[in-house]
C-alpha cells in the first residue's frame, strides 16, 4: 500500500505526521507527484525566464553565456537537496518559512517567511506584468486592434484581470492549481523543444562553434547593449551575464509551500524538487541553444536580436507568422501558469504564517474554505498585494532624483525597482535557509525523513550556502548608474536599499508586535517526529 494511490490510510498517515508536528489536516491533500513536479516547474518557468531574460544574458556575455548556465544549475541543484532533506523532515506549508523556524528557533523562521513572502508577492506582480506585451501583440496580429502593451493603462487593466482570474482559479482547490501547473510544463516543453525544433527547420545561421565565442560582447565597441567591461570577459561580462539564468532557477521550493496537499509529502516533494530544476535547465538549454543558433548572421542583425529593440521577437520573426502566433500563445499561456503557481505557493506560506498567528488578521488568514478546502483569505491577500505593487508601473521619473547618496534613475519605473527584489529577496531567504539547517546539523539534528543526505550532508550544505552567498553579493553589490551592472538590472544602490526598506518595515513590526513569542507557543509539535533525535525548534527558544 502506498500514498500514491490516494488510499485513506495513506492520508491518515500523511495527517498523523503533520500532527506530530503540532497541526491538524485542514487542507485538501489532492496532489501527486506530477502535481507537485507541475507547480514547481511553472514557477520556475524556463520559457518565462528565457524569453524575458535572453538579451541580459546574449547582449552582455556574447553566445558563450550559454555555457554559465552549467554552474548555476549545478550549484542549485545542491541547494534543492539541501531543501529536499529539510521538505522531507517538515513536510508543512509555508515551506522555508517553516524549515527555518523547527531548524533555528521562531525568530530566525519569521525573518525567512518575511523575506520569502513579500518576494512571491512581487514575482506575481513581475510575471503578471510581464506577460502584457505578448499579449497585446497577440490580440494585434488576430483582431487587428492597436493595443500598446508598454502602455501603463493597458499593463494596469491586464494585470488586474490576470490576478483575479488566478486568484478565482486558486480559490477553487489545489487541483485545479495542479491542472494549471500540469498545462504549464506541457505548454513550456512545445515553447522550449518546440521552438528550438521549428527555428532548425526554418534554418540555423551558424554552427556549434558560435556558442563558444564572445562576440566581442567584453569590448564597448562590439557590446550590443552599448556596455564596457573593459575587456574582460569572466570577471565582467560573464558576472552580468550569469544572472540571465540566476533569475530563472528557482521555484523549484514551491512544491514544499504545497506539501499539505500532497500525498506522501514526505517522499514527493524532494524528488519533485530536483525534477522541475533539472528538467528546467535541459529545457532552457534546448530554448537557449536554438534561440543562440537562429541569430542572424550579419552584423546588424545580430546586434538587433542581442538587444532590448529586437531580442527574442526579431529572432522568431524568421518563422511563418501563424508560427509565431502559436508560439505567442505558448508564450501568454506559460506567464499565466508561471503567475498562478507563484500565487498558489505566496497563499500557503501566508496561510502558514497566519497558522501560527505570526502576521496580523492571523484569525481571518488562517481561514481555509469548507467547500474547496483552500486557504481563501491568503488567497485574497496574494491576489491584492500585487495589484497594489502593479500601481507603481505609473511611477516613472522623467529625470533622475537624487536620494541620499545615490540617484533613481530617469526612465525606470518603481515596479521594476521593487522586482530587482524579487529576486535578492528569493536569494535572501535561500541563503538564510541553508544557514539554518548547517546551524541545526552542527546542533546534532538528525534527519528523520524518507529523503536524507547521510554524510553528504555538511559538504552539500556549505558548498550550497557559498554560492548563494557569492551569487547575493553579485545581484546587490552597488557599482554606479554607468556600470553594466548598475545600468542593466540592479541601479547602483537601489536593490540593495530596497531590501533595507522592507527589512526596517518587517523590523518595526517584530519589535512592536513580536509575533516569535505566538509563534513559538502555536508551532512546537505535541510529540517528536518519529525517529528524531532531538526537536531542534524548542533549543532556539
Amino acid at each position: 500500500m502506498t500514498d500514491s494511490t490516494g488510499s485513506s490510510t495513506g492520508h491518515d498517515e500523511d495527517a498523523a505526521h503533520l500532527e506530530r508536528l503540532g497541526y491538524k489536516q485542514e487542507l485538501h491533500r489532492v496532489l501527486g507527484l506530477f502535481d507537485n513536479f507541475s507547480v514547481a516547474f511553472s514557477y520556475l518557468s524556463p520559457m518565462v525566464g528565457v524569453y524575458s531574460l535572453f538579451v541580459l544574458g546574449v547582449g552582455t556575455a556574447g553566445p558563450r553565456y550559454l555555457w554559465l548556465m552549467v554552474p548555476v544549475v549545478g550549484f542549485m541543484l545542491l541547494v534543492a537537496l539541501v531543501f529536499g532533506e529539510l521538505a522531507s523532515h517538515y513536510p508543512i506549508a509555508g515551506a522555508l518559512y517553516q524549515y527555518g523556524k523547527w531548524s533555528v528557533g521562531p525568530r530566525y523562521g519569521w525573518w525567512i517567511g518575511w523575506i520569502y513572502g513579500l518576494a512571491l508577492l512581487v514575482t506575481v506582480a513581475s510575471v503578471d506584468t510581464g506577460i502584457v506585451g505578448y499579449l497585446t501583440a497577440l490580440l494585434n496580429n488576430l483582431f487587428g486592434t492597436h493595443l500598446d502593451g508598454t502602455a501603463h493603462g493597458t499593463i494596469l487593466v491586464v494585470t488586474v484581470l490576470l490576478i483575479a482570474v488566478q486568484t478565482l482559479m486558486n480559490t477553487v482547490g489545489a487541483k485545479l492549481m495542479g491542472r494549471i501547473s500540469q498545462l504549464g510544463v506541457f505548454v513550456e516543453t512545445i515553447g522550449t523543444f518546440g521552438v528550438a525544433i521549428a527555428l532548425g527547420i526554418a534554418g540555423f545561421h551558424h554552427g556549434f562553434g558560435f556558442l563558444f565565442s564572445s562576440k566581442g560582447a567584453e569590448h564597448a565597441s562590439a557590446n550590443p547593449l552599448k556596455v564596457d567591461f573593459g575587456g574582460h570577459w569572466l570577471t565582467g561580462a560573464a558576472l552580468v551575464a550569469v544572472l540571465a539564468h540566476a533569475y530563472i532557477f528557482y521555484g523549484f521550493e514551491s512544491a514544499g509551500d504545497i506539501a499539505e496537499e500532497t500525498r506522501s509529502a514526505s517522499r514527493i516533494v524532494p524528488r519533485a524538487m530536483r525534477s522541475a530544476l533539472l528538467y528546467g535547465g535541459v529545457a532552457s538549454a534546448v530554448l537557449v541553444i536554438g534561440l543562440l543558433l537562429a541569430m542572424p548572421s550579419d552584423p546588424k542583425g545580430y546586434a538587433n536580436a542581442a538587444s532590448f529593440e529586437g531580442g527574442v521577437p526579431a529572432i522568431l520573426g524568421q518563422l511563418p507568422s501563424w508560427s509565431q502566433n502559436l508560439f505567442l500563445v505558448v508564450v501568454c499561456v506559460a506567464f499565466f501558469s508561471c503567475g498562478t503557481a507563484v500565487q498558489g505557493a505566496g497563499s500557503r506560506l501566508m496561510y502558514s504564517y497566519a497558522r501560527d498567528r505570526a502576521v496580523p488578521f492571523s484569525h481571518k488568514l488562517s481561514v481555509v474554505s469548507k467547500r474547496f478546502h483552500t486557504p481563501v483569505n491568503a488567497l485574497l491577500v496574494a491576489g491584492v498585494v500585487p495589484v497594489l505593487f502593479t500601481l507603481l508601473v505609473n511611477v516613472n521619473p522623467a529625470h533622475n532624483v537624487h536620494i541620499l547618496w545615490f540617484e533613481l534613475p530617469a526612465g525606470v519605473n518603481a515596479l521594476t525597482l521593487l522586482v530587482s527584489f524579487g529576486v535578492s529577496g528569493i536569494y535572501l531567504s535561500f541563503l538564510l535557509t541553508v544557514v539554518g539547517s548547517i546551524i541545526a546539523r552542527a546542533r546534532g539534528w538528525q534527519p528523520a525523513g524518507t529523503f536524507r543526505l547521510g554524510r553528504w550532508g555538511w559538504p552539500v550544505s556549505i558548498l550550497a550556502a557559498a554560492y548563494l552567498a557569492l551569487m547575493l553579493l553579485n545581484i546587490v553589490w552597488p557599482s554606479g548608474l554607468s556600470s553594466p551592472r548598475g545600468s542593466l538590472f540592479n541601479f547602483d544602490w537601489i536593490t540593495l536599499m530596497v531590501i533595507v526598506v522592507l527589512l526596517v518595515i518587517g523590523a518595526v513590526y517584530f519589535v512592536i508586535a513580536r509575533p516569535y513569542q505566538r509563534l513559538a507557543v502555536t508551532g512546537q509539535p505535541g510529540a517528536p517526529v518519529a525517529g528524531e533525535a532531538d526537536r531542534i525548534g524548542e533549543g532556539a527558544q
